[in-house]
């Protein structure tokens, strides 16, 4: 059942059960707000996509963008959050177009997690970068399609996939330094998905004191869940605020490990 489906199911089930004063008991007030979390999530893709059929809920689309010199055409989903393009991919992929003096990825490894559709992938790949982008196992197929179709006889290096759950089995599918990357690049990632703890390790792991690895990270602000990531990345990395763009609400920082 898709994402989307399952959100407009759960919204007709939600416990209104109150206590003895007139509240919604703790854990109510928490699922509640999670839930309208989703729903603004689920409307902005909505509404990104122009699309408004409440009986239909999966659909295939296709995204074209002009970006490093070439048409990049993408196949989006909206079965699944993974499966469609976001500001912040958009933000990050024309800044690194437009600023390839303070970031030259030609001939780095780059690593993309969270890569979705691929477009941040893509971009950097057309840039000269030898790329992994990484997702969920079930995002993979797309984003294959994506970056194969978008690269291939246009990028110096083939770009690869790999299936990377956050936080999960690190040391053992991606040790240090075996696999060591000169940027990784992160896109709104931060979102209504629970794995926040697990996102802050996963970043720390790829961007560990010593690696000289820079992380690139691009979000808009939409809930409070992601100022208080903020608070938890800046304490946990050098930051600088790159750029912010105020009609998008993006920020794009860089970060290093802390020594």
């Amino acid at each position: 059942m898709s994402t989307v489906r399952q959100l407009v199911q759960q919204k007709h089930h939600v416990n209104k059960k109150k206590v003895d004063d007139g509240k919604l008991p703790v854990e109510q007030r928490a699922a509640d707000e999670a839930m309208t979390e989703q729903k603004v999530m689920t409307g902005e893709a909505l509404d990104r996509r122009n699309i408004w059929e409440p009986s239909v809920y999966f659909s295939l689309g296709n995204e074209s963008f002009y970006i490093a010199g070439h048409d990049i055409s993408i196949r989006e989903s909206m079965d699944t959050f993974g499966a469609l393009i976001w500001p912040g991919a958009i933000a990050l992929s024309q800044f690194l177009e437009n600023n390839q003096q303070q970031v030259n990825l030609m001939d780095k490894a780059v690593l993309e997690i969270g890569a979705g559709t691929g477009l941040l992938s893509i971009v950097a790949s057309l840039l000269g970068a030898w790329v992994t982008a990484t997702d969920l196992p079930d995002i993979l197929s797309n984003l294959t399609f994506n970056l194969l179709r978008n690269t291939k006889g246009r990028s110096r290096y083939t770009p690869q996939v790999s299936a990377l759950t956050w936080a999960q089995d690190l040391e053992r599918d991606f040790p240090y330094p075996s696999y060591h990357y000169d940027y990784v690049l992160a896109a709104d990632v931060v979102y209504p998905h629970g794995c926040l703890e697990e996102l802050l390790d996963t970043m720390r792991h790829f961007c560990r004191p010593g690696s000289r690895t820079t992380l690139l990270w691009a979000n808009k602000i939409r809930f409070p869940t992601d100022l208080k990531f903020e608070e938890c990345f800046n304490s946990s990395f050098n930051t600088s605020l790159l750029i912010e763009l105020p009609q998008q609400e993006v920020r794009i920082y860089k970060a290093t490990a802390k020594e």
